[in-house]
């Protein structure tokens, strides 16, 4: 026999091994893990593992209930929301916030864009006004208001409130008071990334 081969114990050997090791395989690539595994990507150009571009709230948990204060039934005052490092080349932000189960379709509940790619945080109560002191501006609302309104829903069952946050290649230059479906229009094709944070609210 040639040393090169493998001999008839050491085949078998090696098949049951590759049977044992073919349901860890499967794990492996499915369930929480395999989730967990989209939100990593790789710089092949430079070998680092980086975290995926995210979102969070420390006014209310993701999928969690919005407080009333963020909404029409009180204060009606934006949450807080930060988010991770943007994918490179991002030159602005644009955030939308909207109701995909409002009675008359998608109700949009803020618009804002032009933030400048070194922001890594919106504070609790983001001022109504058509432009921010960092010279992003805010659209107008399904409310036909200028920046944030909360969860305002008819009585019965929990609405989900969505918060969406693009990284995008360049600066909208859009008015204030811009609608969302302009923004989105204006976004295509510059889109480096999207983050998303949501939330329920019932009344």
């Amino acid at each position: 026999m040639h040393r090169n081969q493998f001999s008839p114990a050491t085949f078998v050997k090696l098949i049951s091994v590759l049977v044992l090791a073919a349901p860890r395989f499967v794990a492996l690539t499915s369930g929480p893990i395999a989730v967990a595994a989209e939100s990593v990507w790789l710089n092949a150009s430079q070998g680092a593992r980086t975290m995926a571009f995210a979102i969070s709230s420390t006014s209310f948990q993701n999928g969690g209930d919005i407080p009333k204060k963020f909404s029409c039934d009180s204060a009606d005052v934006s949450p807080e929301l930060s988010w991770t490092e943007p994918p490179a080349g991002t030159q602005s932000f644009a955030l939308i916030a909207d109701d995909p189960d409002a009675p008359a379709g998608s109700w949009t509940h803020w618009v804002l864009f032009d933030l400048q790619p070194a922001t890594k945080n919106l504070p609790e109560g983001v001022s109504k006004i058509d432009e921010l002191p960092d010279g992003a501006r805010q659209g107008r609302n399904d409310f036909h208001k200028i920046g944030y309104n909360g969860p305002c829903p008819p009585p019965g069952k929990p609405h989900r409130y969505f918060f969406k946050l693009y990284a995008l290649d360049r600066k909208l230059d859009l008015k204030p008071a811009t609608s969302k479906q302009e923004v989105e229009q204006a976004m295509q094709g510059h889109i480096l990334g999207k983050a998303e944070w949501t939330g329920k609210y019932q009344r």
